[in-house]
């Protein structure tokens, strides 16, 4: 229970190294707002005794039962001799990382955890030796990423294994001080003073955010920064715990560069970036691509309180949820695509220009998934009110086959019908939505109730309006 991604985050990390029966990923997150009138924001606990056991029940503001989902959860830390191995190869060979993830995640429905961890333990060991761990992280970060079916294993303790092998072959990697043939560089707070340009073959720098500060001169974005100055290009940066400001501060013309972020990122990501690719393996917290100019950020989660305030442009793709007011201000040629929702204010004072003529337009899906990875509508789109309020330009494309939305949300927008002009701006936007979270635009975003539709019945367009009180021309007498 907390009020920032970081925080819970810190609470399990804590209860977990005192007692193994907790977990140090939550089982659920919520994005929500104690105001809501669809989702929980607050919850209340309640133990009873019989005089000889005690239990505690969680429900939300409107008595509505919350459960956990079940499953395996107890990860057995000890070494597991004779391991049952699984019938699958988890070392990508022909077909890469994507292949290796297909296999897996096929077979994994009948899997206990000690078989995840075997997998994972045989990708930390091919690492071993000076090997790049270029498939061995991709493949991983896949498994991190997706959402799918983790048959009679809890997903939290699933993830938990395979963030813990992230991080224990990037904590393996050879410090910039040490002769090594890997390409990947490590650094942390302790060895900071050993930062220097890369040398002939060394592309990748992994940063140990655990120990920095989480702003200021002895942060690790200043770090970064930095290490750019001397001509790293591709970052990775893991046991994050809250730190601001990733991304930030690189400067102009950045489109070379690109960064992988693990663990509990913190406020400010990407914010002002003008060109690189930032992808969060995870959730996101608050203000995140603020300003941001140009580049690409994709976030493999939620976010929080108003990202992209003030966005210019750019190309952003979030997996799931955005918290209140996002895009706020926006101007330019931003391109959003949000799977999930937003809870209010989303696209205040839009000033995008026509979306056909270069402007900036934001894709709402209302989608969701389940317990086992499977693609779910949300109760509505858009739960929230003034959509699109006080707009001058841009369009929001929401996806609302059952017409739940209504004009009471909007302040300053109508609804419109979606063109097939509209349709070929999009889908090329949905098409790489598809590829980074494998939601599919037939068989998840165009087909309602079974049926695949076109996509004029399942999409609405959400357009600015000319507000009397602003056009009026005021006549001298």
């Amino acid at each position: 229970m907390a009020s920032e991604k970081q925080a819970i985050d810190a609470t399990l990390s804590s209860l977990s190294a005192e007692d193994p029966r907790f977990r140090k990923v939550a089982d659920r997150y919520w994005n929500a707002r104690g105001g809501s009138y669809t989702d929980g924001g607050a919850f209340i606990f309640t133990t009873t005794t019989d005089g000889e056991r005690w239990s505690v029940s969680c429900a939300d503001k409107f008595g509505r039962v919350i459960e956990a989902p079940p499953g395996e959860y107890a990860i057995d830390r000890s070494s597991i001799p004779g391991a049952p191995r699984p019938p699958v190869d988890p070392v990508p060979a022909e077909s890469g990382p994507a292949g290796a993830f297909e296999r897996i995640v096929g077979a994994m429905p009948g899997w206990r955890l000690s078989n995840v961890r075997w997998i994972v333990d045989t990708l930390v060991e091919s690492t071993s030796g000076g090997a790049a761990p270029d498939d061995a992280v991709d493949l991983l970060a896949l498994l991190v990423d997706r959402m799918y079916d983790t048959g009679g294993m809890k997903r939290s303790a699933v993830r938990e294994i395979l963030e813990d092998g992230i991080d224990r072959i990037l904590g393996a990697l050879p410090g910039l001080d040490k002769t090594s043939p890997c390409p990947w560089r490590r650094i942390d707070r302790d060895s900071r003073g050993s930062l220097r340009p890369p040398r002939d073959g060394e592309r990748v720098l992994v940063v140990d955010a655990s120990r920095f500060d989480p702003e200021g001169d002895d942060c690790d974005a200043r770090l970064e920064v930095d290490a750019h100055g001397m001509g790293w290009k591709r970052f990775v940066i893991h046991r994050l715990r809250g730190q601001r400001f990733t991304g930030c501060g690189f400067g102009p013309g950045t489109s070379d560069v690109t960064i992988d972020v693990f663990g509990s990122s913190g406020d400010y990501l990407a914010s002002g970036i003008d060109g690189m690719r930032i992808t969060v393996h995870g959730n996101g917290q608050d203000q995140l691509a603020q300003i941001m100019k140009d580049g690409e950020l994709v976030v493999h989660g939620d976010v929080g309180q108003a990202f992209l305030y003030g966005g210019k442009g750019g190309e952003v793709y979030i997996r799931g949820n955005g918290a209140g007011r996002p895009l706020i201000n926006a101007v330019g040629r931003p391109r959003v695509v949000i799977n999930g929702t937003c809870l209010d204010y989303l696209a205040e004072a839009f000033m995008a220009g026509d979306p056909h003529a270069g402007g900036g337009f934001v894709v709402l899906n209302g989608l969701a998934f389940d317990d086992r990875g499977r693609v779910v509508e949300q109760p509505t789109p858009y739960p929230g009110s003034n959509l699109f309020s006080l707009a001058s330009g841009g369009a929001i494309f929401v996806r609302d086959p059952h017409r739940e939305l209504v004009d009471e949300q909007l302040n300053g927008g109508e609804f419109a019908e979606l063109t097939d002009a509209d349709w070929d701006l999009v889908r090329p936007y949905l098409e790489k939505n598809q590829r980074l979270f494998g939601i599919r635009i037939d068989e998840h975003l165009l087909t309602v109730d079974g049926v695949l539709r076109p996509p004029r019945e399942v999409y609405r367009k959400v357009r600015a309006v000319r507000l009397a009180v602003l056009a009026k021309v005021q006549v001298p007498e």
